[in-house]
Order: structure tokens, then C-alpha cells, then sequence
């Protein structure tokens, strides 16, 4: 079945569906992770995004349900070079294309990613459709310039968690606090506060691996209930979107920072650059794959990271908040650490699945300045 790619300056490509008719858009990106598919599809970070991997053959070793790093998949989209449609591998429970046919994602193969990676490279990120039912790249184009800008968009009411829930046997099982926000915690590690705005779930295995009992709560869980929670530090985890959009989020980190440790990662880190008063711009295409060079400042010491973020935080004139982290193909901030509070984060993921697993030390490092300051 033909399809149609159209970007919103014109640029267009040609391929065919492996999932069936379709029509949607989003903000067009590039990833380029030669493997981790699956952990890309259920990244909350990725919704109203339309995902391409760089990499050409996709889908060869199918779907494994231990891979899922959230319940469904998120991304608007999947562009690929060529799909495979029967996988190798024995762990594998379905193929790609069924997949995303479960959760109602188009899939679009056949189509030049090379030369659209290029592009996005040349332009920058932009607003794309695809379609098989529209197959004019000027009247597609026309429905392109109506859809919103990733710039001032709030996505997090899409992804976040809407109960309180904890991290046990592999999966998060939903529990009841008290009026005030307090809860029975089991003693099976440090009671860990973890505001959930479209978190990835190997995050949470992390922290459980690190000597944390994680209690995952919504966006609205107040400070109020945070104190009376009992626990001894808060993470803020990653999510989608424009982080400046996010007002009553930035005011809660501003007090949250005065009453506890805080870490955070991605969309976190970013919540904390603005509590602490620094901006996020957002950057031309994004950091997005498992292969950018991360240099540690303390230490001198170079981290190949997996990342995925299109905005970043400016520290420009704010007092008492140091770099940790720099990138090392921008120059851009990747993690800061303030000098007076317990409170650091970094800008990539640490945990990613898929690897590498070169910043995995930041666990134990998070669970330190959680310990020191509550000594």
C-alpha cells in the first residue's frame, strides 16, 4: 500500500505502509540506535513525535515483552527502511508489524531514511504527515501547517501517571496512600519519592537495583503530601514535551528542592534547571540514539550515552549551579549539580536497556546524595 511522507517546508518521500491505512502527524525526528526499537516505541518521551531509525533493517528480532519500557507505545509513528516482517529470535513473542498494529501506530518502510535523516539534519526538527488515503504532497502539506509546533507544547497529561503505584515483580502495581499522602513503606530499601511524568520503566528497575524503594506518584502530588509521604529523597523522572511549558510542575520542583535530595533525568533535569533558575531552548534536531560522547567534568572521564531529548537546559547567569556533564558533539549542558542543596541530575539516560551502559554508576551516585543528606 502506497504512502506518502510530507514535511511542512515541502519535503516529501515516497514508500508503503506495513501496517495497514493510515494518516497522522507529528514532529518528524531521527534516532540513530542501531538496536533498542522497542525501548524507542514505549518511551513516553517520544509521543506526538514520528519516529525514524537511521539504522536500515528494523523489526529482526521481533518483540520481547521484557524489552517494554512503558505498557504501550507512545511515538505517532515508525519509519523505517525496511521492516522485517519474520523475526529470529527465540525470546521474540510477535513480530514488528503486529506490534504496532496492537496499538494502532502506522508503520511506513520503503521510504529514503538516509536522505530525510540529511534533511532533518540540514533544517532541524519539523512537523511531517503520513498518509496513504492523501497521496498529493500539496494538500498533505496544507494539513501539516495546521498541526501545533513541539515548541509550547504540554504533553505530560498524555503520559504521566495518574495513580500512585510501586515498582514490584518486574511490573507496577497501583497503591493507596493515606488523605495526607502517607505511606506504608516495606524497609526494602531507601524510601524514594518518584514523580512520574512519562518515566521509562528501567529507570525503576534501577533504582530498586541501586538500594531505592521507589513509590512512583502523579505530577499533582503536592509538597504537602511529599513531606508527609515519609520518604527520604525525590526523583523527577523524563517525559515529552516543552519543559518551560509546565508552570505548576516547575513551582513544585522550586519547593521540593528546599525540603529534599533531588535528582532527576531528562525532562526531570530540565524541571530542575528552571526550578533553579536557569532556561531550556530547544535544540535544532536533537540528541536521540545510543552513541553520544558525554564528558564527565569531575572526573575528565568520556561516557558513550544513550539520549533522547530535544531541548536543553542554558545555564547562563545562575548562581550556585555547576555543570557536571557536557556533550561532547554540541557542547550542550548534560548534567549540573547545585553547590549548596543535595541536588544534581543529568540530561541523558543512565539507564537505557539497550545500552551502553557507561553513565550506570549515576544510580549509586544518586542513592549517595540521598544517604549524606539525610544522615
Amino acid at each position: 500500500m502506497k504512502a506518502l511522507l510530507v514535511l511542512e517546508d515541502g519535503f516529501a518521500l515516497e514508500g508503503k505502509s506495513f501496517t495497514g491505512e493510515f494518516e497522522t502527524g507529528g514532529e518528524v525526528i531521527f534516532t540513530t540506535g542501531m538496536t533498542g526499537y522497542q525501548e524507542v516505541l514505549t518511551d513516553p518521551s517520544y509521543y506526538g513525535q514520528m519516529v525514524c531509525m537511521t539504522y536500515p533493517l528494523v523489526g529482526n528480532y521481533g518483540i520481547c515483552p521484557q524489552d517494554m519500557e512503558s505498557a504501550r507505545v507512545h511515538c505517532s509513528a515508525f519509519l523505517v527502511k525496511e521492516c522485517c516482517k519474520r523475526p529470529s529470535n527465540w525470546q521474540a513473542t510477535m513480530p514488528l508489524p503486529r506490534f504496532l498494529q496492537k496499538f494502532g501506530t502506522p508503520g511506513m518502510e520503503g521510504l529514503d531514511t538516509r536522505a530525510l535523516t540529511r534533511h532533518l539534519r540540514c533544517h532541524g526538527a519539523m512537523r511531517g504527515m503520513i498518509s496513504t488515503k492523501e497521496l498529493n504532497a500539496t494538500v498533505l502539506r496544507a494539513k501539516v501547517l495546521e498541526q501545533p509546533t513541539m515548541k509550547g507544547r504540554n504533553l505530560v497529561p498524555f503520559v504521566a501517571a495518574t495513580h500512585p503505584y510501586v515498582w514490584r515483580d518486574n511490573h507496577p502495581q497501583e497503591v493507596s496512600l493515606g488523605a495526607d499522602g502517607g505511606h506504608a513503606w516495606q524497609g526494602s530499601g531507601v524510601p524514594l519519592l518518584v514523580y512520574d511524568f512519562g518515566i521509562k520503566w528501567n529507570i525503576l528497575r534501577c533504582l530498586c537495583a541501586a538500594g531505592f524503594e521507589p513509590l512512583a506518584v502523579p505530577p499533582s502530588f503536592s509538597a504537602k503530601q511529599a513531606k508527609a509521604s515519609g520518604a527520604k529523597g525525590v526523583f523527577l523522572s523524563n517525559g515529552p514535551g516543552d519543559p518551560a511549558t509546565l508552570k505548576a510542575e516547575i513551582a513544585l520542583v522550586r519547593e521540593l528542592v528546599q525540603m529534599f535530595p533531588v535528582t532527576g533525568i531528562c525532562l526531570g533535569h530540565q524541571l530542575l534547571g528552571h526550578a533553579l533558575g536557569a532556561t531550556t531552548d530547544k535544540l535544532k534536531f536533537g540528541h536521540h540514539g545510543c552513541n553520544h560522547p558525554v564528558k564527565d567534568l569531575d572526573s575528565g572521564k568520556i561516557e558513550i550515552s544513550s539520549q533522547n531529548h530535544g531541548f536543553h537546559v542554558v545555564l547562563d547567569g545562575v548562581h550556585d549551579v555547576h555543570p557536571t556533564h557536557v556533550n561532547l558533539n554540541d557542547n550542550t549542558l548534560e548534567g549540573l549539580r547545585h553547590a549548596t542543596l543535595p541536588v544534581m541530575s543529568v540530561q541523558y539516560h543512565p539507564e537505557a536497556s539497550a545500552g551502553p551502559h557507561d553513565g550506570h554508576y549515576l544510580f549509586a551516585r544518586f542513592r549517595k546524595l540521598v544517604c549524606d543528606a539525610t544522615a
